[in-house]
């Protein structure tokens, strides 16, 4: 692809209907790395069109043709991994080290795991033995509009392409104008795979332009999107009118609750997953709340690991974070961290500027506030970076208590050695993922919140049904 202008439609290259140049930021430079057209109403139109054209056919396709083409998809993706890697890097600023395992790497395992979804997935079910001549089937929802951020750009792609691919679905992508190379190389893969013409369609463009006409497009039966709360809340309105479903993966502010009983690597641990990929995850464990015992002793802990932690380009190797994805994020955490100093946190590690020696691109320094109660600024709204704030507590109730005083719900975390007190905790946190001493969520686990951080679940089972609409045929021979 010689023109990285062009967006994929219908099964080819195609020119934007008109030209409307977006530069890309590498940054941990401020330098533009690459330059997209932004799409209008007519690239969304065409695409949509595709999508409907491809759908009557793709929908009838077998599993098993499904299966071939989404292992040679498999195959592509792990042979061009490297590329992968260098596309998340240069556009959204994960570390070389990062980009190649945890970035890339997550849209390998979620190919993987979708493909094992779908061998074992039966479509068409009995309803039961006491009603022999009904079926219950399963079937594609239709032409999906998937949207997808710049965080973890092929996670997010890989959990809702392949999932709709799986169901049988058409789709138009797209991807984060902020970070839209790596979904480009994507669709590249895709078109080397050999999905049929209009299955698959990529379209670059903002969520005001391109993303508002494919939500509100009367011939997209489904959308789903990952990104901010408020930009959900606006997708809602705008697909309400044609009565389409809208799956919504969005905002968190995790808590992770720190007993005076857990484990010795517990606080040093929270306090790396919050820093991981500069703290622009949703499920990020940000609010820390440690029982009042432990609690100065976490304080120390936390601080000695911020001014630990290591800030650096994303192109050099080695264990460190980069930048945050641009100036726009990198201004609105520094007003967060400036709010939280005014409210009267205890700014313990980091703060307000750069680090020294990164007076180019957008670097932050990894911050923690202590004595921090759950109405400050600061530990309500989702700042996106490095930034952990601490905030004591004194017994288990109130601990659940300001866990779950948020209006978001995404994951939350627990530490401690007491299993039985691990498992009631666990079942009274409003949040749509719990991880107890720093076990990971399993393949196919599924992936999404409660309240403001969304409806939908990706990944295994879940996020293929998410795709599928349920029938029920009596009369069955």
């Amino acid at each position: 692809m010689s023109d990285k202008r062009q967006f994929y439609i219908d099964g080819r290259w195609t020119v934007p209907a008109q030209s409307n140049d977006f530069e890309v930021i590498d940054p941990s430079t401020e330098e533009v790395c690459a330059v997209i057209s932004l799409g209008s109403d007519a690239d969304a139109e065409a695409a949509v069109a595709a999508a409907r054209r491809a759908f009557d056919q793709w929908s009838q396709t077998s599993k098993e043709e499904r299966l071939t083409l989404l292992e040679k998809l498999q195959e592509i993706y792990n042979e061009r991994s490297e590329e992968m890697a260098a596309a998340i890097s240069s556009e959204m600023g994960a570390p070389v080290a990062l980009a190649r395992t945890a970035q890339c790497g997550s849209g390998a395992a979620h190919i993987k795991s979708l493909i094992r979804t779908l061998k074992n997935y039966e479509f068409e079910k009995p309803l039961g033995p006491h009603a022999p001549d009904n079926r219950i089937l399963h079937e594609p929802v239709g032409v999906c509009a998937l949207i997808t951020p710049w965080n973890w750009p092929m996670n997010q792609v890989t959990l809702k392409v392949v999932a709709a691919l799986a169901a049988g679905c058409t789709m138009v992508l797209k991807p984060s104008e902020i970070a839209p190379l790596s979904s480009m190389l994507f669709a590249e893969m895709i078109d080397q795979a050999g999905f049929p013409a209009g299955v698959f369609n990529l379209v670059n463009g903002d969520g005001v332009g391109v993303g508002s006409a494919l939500t509100g497009h009367p011939e997209v039966d489904m959308v789903s999107f990952t990104g901010s709360t408020r930009a959900g809340i606006a997708i809602s309105k705008n697909a309400a009118d044609t009565v389409k479903r809208v799956a919504l993966e969005l905002g968190g502010k995790g808590a992770n609750i720190v007993f005076a009983d857990a484990d010795d690597k517990a606080v040093v641990r929270g306090v790396r997953h919050c820093f991981n990929n500069s703290g622009q995850s949703c499920n990020a464990p940000t609010r820390m709340l440690v029982e009042r015992s432990l609690y100065e002793q976490a304080v120390e802990t936390a601080a000695k690991v911020a001014s630990q932690t290591a800030v650096d380009r994303a192109e050099k190797e080695g264990r460190h974070i980069g930048p945050v994805v641009s100036q726009i994020q990198f201004d609105k955490i520094q007003a967060l961290i400036e709010k939280g100093i005014q409210e009267g946190g205890r700014l313990v590690a980091g703060g307000l500027g750069k680090p020294e020696g990164l007076e180019t691109g957008y670097f932050v320094k990894p911050t923690v506030f202590a004595d921090i109660n759950n109405q400050m600024t600061i530990a309500r709204e989702e700042v996106f970076g490095p930034v952990l704030t601490i905030i004591p507590f004194d017994t288990e109730e109130e601990a659940i208590a300001i866990a779950n005083d948020t209006p978001y719900g995404l994951t939350d975390y627990i530490q401690t050695q007491d299993s039985a007190k691990a498992a009631r905790v666990a079942r009274r946190l409003r949040a749509g993922m719990v991880q107890i001493n720093g076990a990971s969520l399993g393949a196919g686990a599924p992936f999404g919140g409660y309240k403001q951080s969304g409806n939908g679940r990706e990944g295994g089972i879940w996020g293929l049904e998410d795709f599928l609409e349920v029938k029920a045929v009596s009369g069955w021979g």
